[in-house]
């Protein structure tokens, strides 16, 4: 069972490249700060902490020590570094949050939740059969230091497991699935934008997308993010969403 303290407990991040500016990194320590109660210390493991606020602890990202071909991009893969058997010194628990959730309801119990691991259970598509084990890496907590051997064996066996998994949480959850140490947060708890949010069809064209009632941190994936679904953008075509006015207050 996970014991934590307020003094071990992190919130990490992560911003490389430009895709993501600095107000990103900003805006989710704001609503952190409002939905988890007591310390913690932020951390942005970043290329450039350039416009990013004071109250961010940014540390570079550590390198993922493969081998690429020319003009191969390890960005599918740079989160498994956060698994470094020493990640700048930090110890305790981790909450790894990417930079386009919205919070909007209580962190406390993320921390709380016993599990050696917990992830999103990635969300059900019609096509998928059997027993789903991946996880959606937006949200995930651990003990920092304590699943060395997930970053050691890729960087053991990259070829193999870029070969094998899709990507980092494909292969993340596949890995401590093995070992018996993935669990799921509660169902509710960070539902889908794009799956959960936006009204069925017809009623998308008149009804404003919002969370469902016990949700706790909304995720982006896919062909919206917030300023999109804020200005009611979807970026496919004959896809409509209405403007998504709360994340005006929620998101900053």
């Amino acid at each position: 069972m996970v014991q934590t303290t307020q003094q071990q407990r992190h919130i990490l991040c992560m911003k490389w490249g430009t895709k993501y500016g600095p107000e990103y990194v900003n805006r989710l320590y704001a609503m952190v700060r409002r939905h988890l109660s007591g310390d913690f210390r932020f951390v942005c493991l970043t290329d450039s902490t350039e416009g990013i606020r004071s109250e961010v602890e940014c540390l570079p990202i550590p390198d993922l020590n493969i081998h690429l071909a020319p003009g191969q991009r390890d960005g599918a893969w740079k989160k498994l570094t956060t698994f470094e058997r020493d990640l700048h010194g930090l110890k305790g628990q981790a909450l790894f949050l990417d930079l386009d959730v919205v919070i909007v309801g209580s962190l406390d119990e993320f921390f709380a939740l016993p599990g050696d691991f917990r992830i999103i259970h990635d969300y059900p598509r019609f096509w998928r059969f059997g027993k789903r084990i991946v996880g959606n890496s937006s949200v995930y907590r651990f003990e920092l230091g304590a699943h060395a051997d997930v970053l050691e064996n890729f960087r053991a066996n990259t070829e193999e497991m870029r070969a094998k998994y899709r990507n980092e949480q494909e292969y993340l959850s596949h890995f401590l699935h093995k070992q018996g140490k993935l669990d799921y947060w509660p169902a509710g708890w960070c539902p889908s934008f794009k799956y959960y949010c936006i009204p069925t069809w017809p009623t998308n064209y008149w009804k404003e997308p919002v969370p469902p009632a016990d949700a706790r941190i909304v995720i982006f994936h896919g062909e919206v993010n917030p300023p999109d679904a804020l200005e009611g953008r979807r970026n496919k075509r004959f896809r409509h969403i209405e403007p998504a006015k709360w994340i005006e207050k929620a998101w900053g």
